[in-house]
């Protein structure tokens, strides 16, 4: 039995094995940066939220202490994980809220000591196209380059920095690429020049330790469907003492910062997602880590004309981004989801356009290999035979693709 599967407006078979009610999915899922499966005891233990216990936490009777009472609970532990405290958490509706938040509250708070913010050319466009907004209201943005491996220069952040600069905003690590900033360094670089440093730990979060006070981190962004927990559900981390305004106006939630009634469901959820995250960190990244340097070595062992992008061991435990020269990276994602297979060329959030992926470019590749990318993110139920089928499987599509092209054509006629 085969179901159409609508990715990127495209129609696209998923195979499905078994039948009647037992039918299973035969799907290997390796798309994990672009959302994960929301945990079974994440959903378990917001389920009483929508139907039992549903009153608004904002309300004075008694009734809604209890969804006031999980909101705190969920709000204590995610500042625990951060080394953080509880009253400098902020719920949103997702990390490009927070990103948003972070740049424009900021330009604003602090436009009377300058009108200057440094981020880098890989940045997730949640920050890319906020800081393009900033720049059309009179305020000016450097973006900063990055070496082969998507690794921040601090030479050039430090040149880059003005009597004017208010904000540093670098991504904790890349969403495409998976490569891990040099954070604690650029926070030092931050605090010594008295500039506030913003981090957009989405994909980090739950994958790698952070604390906030080590790392000199005054604002951080996150999103919940990254570490299996319920989507429409992020926060930024605002450290104490730092002085921006409301972003979504309103009522007096959150503190008066966040108008908007509180995703008590979705709290809970993020709360419970986070707690089994701290608790698993050690065992699951380390197996993560593992399949992913498996999966790494065996690609570029038996691919041939096959590069690893981003820094091959500091990187997030999960991430593999792979470019294939002479093949595009949109047919071989189709052919991948034939055999049931899901991955990415780059973000999910921009895979859907015909140019190439602003983070290759960044790193230095040219446009024709930018657009051979493919990305896997494995979780904790991947398995090593899960990699293995995947691994025959892009040696026969990629093959197959280079057969097709005559760029390959004309290339291997020249190597004889």
């Amino acid at each position: 039995m085969q179901i159409l599967c609508l990715r990127q407006g495209t129609k696209v078979p998923i195979k499905f094995a078994g039948i009647g009610k037992g039918m299973v999915i035969n799907m290997i899922y390796l798309d994990n940066a672009a959302t994960t499966k929301t945990a079974p005891e994440v959903v378990e233990a917001m389920l009483p939220y929508f139907t039992e216990y549903f009153g608004n936490a904002s309300s004075v009777y008694g009734f809604a202490g209890n969804s006031k009472e999980a909101m705190a609970k969920a709000r204590e532990t995610i500042a625990n994980s951060l080394g953080a405290k509880a009253n400098e958490i902020y719920f949103t509706a997702g990390g490009s809220e927070a990103d948003n938040w972070a740049l424009k509250a900021t330009a604003e708070a602090y436009k009377a000591k300058g009108n200057h913010i440094i981020t880098t050319k890989i940045e997730h466009h949640a920050i890319l196209h906020t800081a393009e907004w900033l720049e059309k209201n009179g305020f000016e943005v450097t973006y900063l380059n990055v070496d082969e491996n998507g690794v921040v220069k601090l030479d050039e952040l430090k040149a880059a920095i003005r009597p004017e600069t208010i904000l540093i905003s670098v991504m904790f690590a890349n969403n495409e690429i998976g490569t891990i900033e040099p954070i604690k360094e650029i926070g030092e670089i931050a605090k010594a020049n008295g500039i506030l440093f913003h981090t957009d730990a989405v994909q980090a979060f739950g994958q790698v330790p952070i604390n906030v006070d080590e790392l000199n981190i005054d604002m951080l962004s996150s999103s919940g469907h990254k570490l299996n927990g319920p989507k429409g559900i992020g926060f930024l981390y605002i450290r104490k003492g730092i002085k921006i305004r409301s972003f979504v106006h309103g009522g007096a939630q959150e503190r008066k910062r966040r108008a908007g009634t509180e995703n008590i469901p979705g709290i809970v959820g993020y709360g419970a997602a986070v707690e089994r995250a701290m608790n698993t960190m050690k065992e699951r990244t380390d197996k993560e880590i593992e399949l992913r340097d498996y999966l790494i070595d065996r690609i570029l062992k038996e691919v041939p004309y096959t590069r690893l992008n981003g820094h091959r061991t500091n990187r997030l435990p999960n991430n593999a981004n792979f470019s294939f020269q002479f093949i595009e990276g949109e047919s071989l994602l189709i052919m991948l989801d034939m055999e049931g297979i899901c991955g990415s060329s780059g973000s999910a959030c921009t895979s859907g356009s015909l140019d190439p992926s602003h983070v290759l470019l960044a790193i230095g590749l040219p446009h024709e290999i930018a657009h051979g990318s493919l990305r896997l993110t494995l979780s904790d139920e991947t398995t090593k035979e899960d990699i293995d089928f995947v691994v025959e499987k892009v040696k026969e599509i990629v093959a197959r693709l280079r057969d097709m092209s005559p760029l390959y054509e004309d290339f291997m006629k020249k190597q004889k």
